[in-house]
């Protein structure tokens, strides 16, 4: 029996990104997955596992301690939405500014669709503004 939208994107954030399980990667996302709404230098989604590793590595690095709790998940057919709390704490210089040791606390949604148990493509929407407001790589509004 295939796995369901969501129980394909709790094991993504939980193997993922909680556990640091980059092997997880290419059993959870489809070899062409498009992941749209991620920071990248050319605005493009990325495609695959190979392109989402690097990525995944930088924010791994940056935030060594990062949690994702989902809030909640609202399946229809194949797609997953998904309402998630992100902590941790600056560690890693891999974003292009030296480690602050500020926590992070933000928000964020994403909508994945799942072919055959992988995402076969998602949409994110994160409060990126908010996480590199935290950092100090942005000055904060008030």
């Amino acid at each position: 029996m295939p796995a369901t939208p969501d129980a394909v994107a709790r094991s993504w954030f939980k193997e993922v990104w909680n556990d640091g399980n980059e092997a997880a990667i290419d059993r959870l996302l489809a070899a062409q997955a498009k992941m749209h709404g991620l920071p990248t230098p050319d605005g493009q989604p990325i495609i695959g596992p190979t392109a989402f590793k690097p990525f995944w590595q930088k924010f791994r690095s940056a935030f060594p301690d990062m949690r994702i709790e989902v809030a909640r998940t609202v399946v229809e057919g194949e797609h997953v939405a998904v309402h998630c709390h992100v902590s941790g704490k600056h560690l890693g210089d891999d974003l292009g500014v030296a480690a602050t040791q500020r926590p992070i606390d933000l928000w964020g949604m994403g909508i994945a669709r799942i072919v055959n148990g992988q995402i076969a493509e998602a949409w994110n929407c994160y409060d990126f503004l908010t996480l590199y407001q935290q950092i100090g790589v942005l000055p904060a509004i008030g």
